[in-house]
């Protein structure tokens, strides 16, 4: 039926076969992408309306205002990408949810990139399609943090990994090693990518040609180099991006190999629905894998180690370690096993099956937009978030007005719970600054009384207790202050919701203490001492 509809196609799937054919001509792949991004940030728009943006891209959003070559938590790729995208657009929430579905669309782009290497034509199409399938690259996308900014940086070092190893020439060795220090600086986890080059480097055929030449040892020089102010930073902050990190690690051994298990079915989880249409899309043809497999070439070949080192790696690592082994931290690396499926088969894919899996991409993408989308909206709006995030700008809003209406100031510093302050600064028309030093994130210092002098706020849901408890010593130390509490309520087209109650502390900037404009520079400073 494949074939016959091939050469014999029904009227309404030309238009598809018109689009299939202009892959090699350029637009046809930046169109699906475009779609992407559009229908699934119009999704995130519609689910997510009255909801708020999640706290981990308040927090990026907080690191980006504050340019630094590391931050506490986490290497600062993730702040340097949510600083650039609002300096074009606006500090809003479909704003920051079009960042998020760019970068998976980008992420796409790139993954392409490595796909043409092995194939051309609609098989190309194929791989996207089967991606845009497993959860990757819109749910877990959409919290834009560190684990997404890897989205797009791991299928970018593959390609110029892959260019460098084919070639070795001088352009592709930098590009590898530059592509691989901007993973590195997404988060360290991608430290298993790169051993994973290096791994698959040793284990193909062509090693000797390849270590032999300047390549390998100029993306190494170059990779340092770009590396080398973050690793400054490290050397002169006490390098507490690898503190926080190790926080994971010298767990109960069962339970560390309990998580590796979990590890694993989360990732097949991940691509389950793309396997199966898989199978039905190789059918009977999939008895050819083993002879498929022996017959890769030595690109694919190259590609398929990067693949297992991937896998294999952070797991041998983590039962060394003991340390937990989330799946979503993995979930950038998939696109490796979509481009061997799809590319390693001998045999031709009929296009009658790329139109058929477009269609089916396409009917959950809408089914998503038109059903899911709203019924989210409304469920979250009358349950609620695990963390209350539709409740955000309500707060925001009301401590900014208590607090111009109790100072006439604009409010320029903000504390207490890490979310709340989060999205203070965000939603806030004052936008005012994070005065808590992420170092002390989860210490509950005290303010500097400098930070005081120059008026400060802070706020906690009431049934918090280490936040109000941290209120009460910081109140004791600030003499003047006002502490007050407010009822906030999530809408949703106009419909009400949720409700909490909203306990805030708020001291008044002192006669002579600095202008709102210095809580820039204030926050700086206090990032070396308490909060």
């Amino acid at each position: 039926m494949a074939e016959r509809s091939d050469r014999s196609p029904a009227p309404w799937r030309r238009p598809f076969l018109r689009w299939l054919d202009a892959v090699e001509t350029g637009w046809a792949v930046p169109l699906l992408l475009v779609c992407f991004v559009a229908i699934w940030t119009l999704y995130l728009v519609i689910a997510y309306a009255g909801g708020g943006l999640h706290p981990d891209t308040l927090e990026a959003w907080t690191l980006g205002r504050n340019f630094a070559w590391g931050y506490h938590k986490h290497p600062p790729l993730m702040g340097w990408v949510a600083a650039a995208w609002t300096s074009v657009f606006p500090p809003s929430d479909w704003s920051l949810q079009l960042m998020a579905m760019a970068n998976a669309g980008l992420a796409l782009f790139f993954v392409d990139l490595v796909s043409r290497q092995f194939v051309t034509g609609h098989k190309r199409i194929l791989v996207l399609l089967l991606l845009m399938l497993t959860p990757a690259y819109q749910f877990h996308a959409q919290r834009f943090n560190a684990n997404s900014v890897l989205l797009a940086t791991w299928p970018l070092a593959t390609w110029c990994f892959l260019r460098a190893f084919e070639t070795r020439t001088v352009l592709w060795a930098v590009a590898a090693g530059c592509t691989t220090a901007l993973a590195m600086v997404g988060k360290y986890y991608s430290i298993f990518l790169v051993t994973s080059f290096a791994f698959a480097a040793l284990a193909h055929p062509a090693r000797r040609a390849y270590f032999t030449s300047a390549s390998p040892w100029i993306s190494i020089v170059s990779g340092l180099a770009v590396l080398s102010p973050h690793i400054y930073w490290l050397a002169t902050t006490g390098a507490s991006t690898f503190t926080y990190a190790m926080t994971h690690a010298n767990r109960d051994a069962v339970i560390s190999l309990a998580d590796n298990v979990d590890f694993l079915l989360g990732l097949a989880a991940a691509m389950s629905v793309s396997a199966v249409l898989w199978v039905f899309i190789a059918g009977r043809r999939l008895r050819q894998f083993p002879a498929d497999f022996a017959a890769m070439s030595l690109g694919l070949r190259l590609l398929f180690y990067v693949a297992i080192g991937t896998i294999v790696l952070p797991v041998l690592t983590s039962l060394a370690m003991r340390t937990d082994l989330p799946s979503l931290w993995a979930l950038q690396g998939l696109f490796l096993f979509a481009v061997l499926v799809v590319c390693g088969t001998r045999y031709p894919i009929e296009r009658f099956y790329t139109v058929n899996l477009t269609l089916t991409t396409a009917g959950v993408a809408l089914t998503a937009v038109l059903v899911a989308a709203p019924i989210h909206a409304v469920y979250r709006n009358t349950h609620g978030y695990e963390e209350d995030r539709n409740l955000y700008a309500q707060a925001a809003n009301e401590l900014t007005r208590q607090w111009r209406e109790l100072t006439g100031e604009p409010l320029s510093a903000v504390s207490g719970d890490d979310s709340l302050a989060f999205a203070t600064a965000f939603y806030s028309p004052d936008h005012p600054y994070y005065a808590r030093p992420f170092a002390y994130q989860y210490t509950w210092g005290l303010p500097h009384k400098t930070t005081l002098d120059r008026g400060w706020a802070a706020l906690c849901f009431r049934d918090q207790a280490n936040c109000g408890d941290w209120m009460d010593g910081v109140s004791a130390r600030a003499g003047d202050f006002v502490r007050r509490e407010f009822t906030v309520q999530a809408t949703l087209w106009g419909k009400p919701g949720v409700r909490r109650e909203v306990v805030v502390l708020m001291v008044p900037p002192r006669k002579g203490g600095t202008n709102p404009e210095s809580a820039a520079d204030d926050f700086s400073a206090s990032r070396r001492g308490a909060d």
